[in-house]
C-alpha cells in the first residue's frame, strides 16, 4: 500500500466509511422505489406525455440519485427550477396577452402562407391529398414526432446534468432564452393556428378575439372553410374539412389515453401562441446544439427530425409555414447569440488567466532595494 493510501486512511474518520455505505444503500433503494413508481404509473396510466409530470419524474429521479452526494440534492431543486418557471410562464402567456390588450392575428399568417405557396394554402393542400378516413401507419410517426417536443428537451437536460454540468448550463441557456423570447412575442402578438382559422369565419374574428366560441366547434359546415379556406377535394371517405389531427396516429396503436391527455393539455394552454412555432424552433435549436456533440452519422437524423416536425405541424393544422420559418429564425438567433456569449466568456477567462500569470511573474521577480 502506498504512502498516499495510508495517509488518506489515517485522515478518514472511522465513522465516515460506514455512513457512506449506509447512504449508498439508501440512494439505491430510493432509485429502485422511483423506478418502480414510474414503471407502475406508465403501465397503469400510459406514457408521461404531460410536460409537468415528465419534469416531476426527472427531478425526483435526480433527487434519488443525489442522496449522499453532498449538496447535490439542493442543486437539483435550484437547477431545474427554470424549467418549471418556463412551463408556468407559457401557461400564463395567454393571460398576459389579454392584459396587454393586443388583438389576436387571424389573417396575416394565412395571407403569408398563400403568398409563400403561390396562392395555395399548404395545410389545406396536404389534407386534401394525404388525409385518410382512418389514420394510416405513417401518422403514428408524426404523432410521435410531435409529442417528442414535450419530452426530448427534458431528457437531454437530464442526461447532460448527470454527465457534464457545463454542457447542461449551455443547453439551459438555449432552452430558457428561446422560450422567453417566444413568450414575449406571444404576449405582444397573439396569433391563431390553422385549425382555429378553419373553424371561424372572417366575421367571427373581425375584432381579433383571442378565444371566440367558434374555436371550440367543429370545422364541419363552416362557410368556405372559414379564414383558412375550403378543401376542394378529399380522399374517399375522409372528412372534407380541415381538422386538427395530430393525435390520430396513436389511435392506430390503441393509445387512446395518450390522445386524451394530449387533448386535455391542448385545451388548457395558450391556444393563440402560434407565432413563432416553438415546436419548430426548439427542434431546430436542439439539432443545432447536438450537431457538434454527436457522431456525424447522427447528423442526417437531426436534419430529418427538423423537417419531419415541420411537415407534421403543417399537415396536422397546428402551424402555418410562416410560423415554422419564424420559429427557425428565432432558434438561429438564440443559437448565434449564445455562441457569441460563450466565445466572449472564454476570451475573457483566457484574458484574466494571462493577467493573473503576468501578475504572478512580476511578483516572482526579486525586488532590489536601493
Amino acid at each position: 500500500m502506498s504512502a498516499i493510501d495510508q495517509s488518506s486512511i489515517a485522515l478518514t474518520p472511522p465513522h465516515v466509511a460506514p455512513r457512506r455505505r449506509g447512504l449508498t444503500v439508501v440512494r439505491w433503494a430510493a432509485i429502485a422505489v422511483w423506478a418502480v413508481v414510474v414503471v407502475y404509473r406508465t403501465v397503469t396510466d400510459g406514457f408521461a406525455f404531460n410536460r409537468e409530470l415528465l419534469l416531476l419524474y426527472i427531478a425526483t429521479g435526480l433527487l434519488a440519485a443525489s442522496i449522499g452526494r453532498g449538496r447535490r440534492m439542493l442543486f437539483v431543486i435550484r437547477d431545474w427550477l427554470p424549467f418549471a418557471l418556463v412551463l408556468l410562464a407559457y401557461d400564463l402567456s395567454r393571460g398576459a396577452a389579454t392584459l396587454i390588450g393586443r388583438p389576436t392575428l387571424w389573417h396575416w399568417q394565412a395571407d403569408a402562407d398563400r403568398w409563400l405557396a403561390f396562392g395555395s394554402m399548404p395545410t389545406v393542400w396536404l389534407q386534401e391529398r394525404l388525409k385518410q378516413p382512418t389514420p394510416p401507419w405513417w401518422e403514428i410517426g408524426i404523432s410521435t414526432v410531435y409529442m417528442s417536443f414535450f419530452i426530448l428537451p427534458y431528457v437531454i437536460a437530464g442526461v447532460l446534468w448527470l454527465r457534464n454540468r457545463e454542457e447542461w448550463k449551455a443547453f439551459v441557456r438555449l432552452f430558457v432564452g428561446l422560450n422567453v423570447a417566444a413568450l414575449i412575442v406571444y404576449a405582444l402578438f397573439p396569433a391563431a393556428p390553422p385549425w382555429a382559422a378553419a373553424r371561424c369565419t372572417a366575421a367571427d374574428v373581425a375584432s381579433g378575439p383571442s378565444g371566440p366560441q367558434c374555436m371550440f366547434r367543429s370545422a364541419r359546415g363552416v362557410p368556405d372553410g372559414g379564414v383558412l379556406g375550403a378543401m376542394q377535394l378529399s380522399q374517399d371517405g375522409a372528412n372534407q374539412w380541415v381538422e386538427r389531427i395530430v393525435g390520430r396516429g396513436w389511435g392506430k396503436l390503441n393509445l387512446h389515453s395518450a390522445t386524451a391527455l394530449l387533448d386535455q393539455g391542448q385545451a388548457s394552454v395558450n391556444l393563440v401562441a402560434a407565432i413563432p412555432s416553438l415546436h419548430a424552433g426548439m427542434t431546430a435549436a436542439i439539432a443545432a446544439f447536438l450537431w457538434h456533440r454527436v457522431h456525424r452519422g447522427w447528423r442526417p437524423v437531426l436534419v430529418t427530425y427538423v423537417l419531419v416536425m415541420a411537415f407534421t405541424l403543417v399537415y396536422t393544422a397546428e402551424h402555418y409555414v410562416i410560423d415554422i420559418l419564424l420559429g427557425w429564425a428565432f432558434a438561429a438567433a438564440a443559437v448565434l447569440s449564445l455562441n457569441r456569449y460563450d466565445a466572449w466568456r472564454r476570451s475573457r477567462s483566457e484574458h484574466d488567466g494571462l493577467v493573473t500569470e503576468a501578475d504572478d511573474a512580476v511578483l516572482a521577480v526579486p525586488q532590489h532595494r536601493t
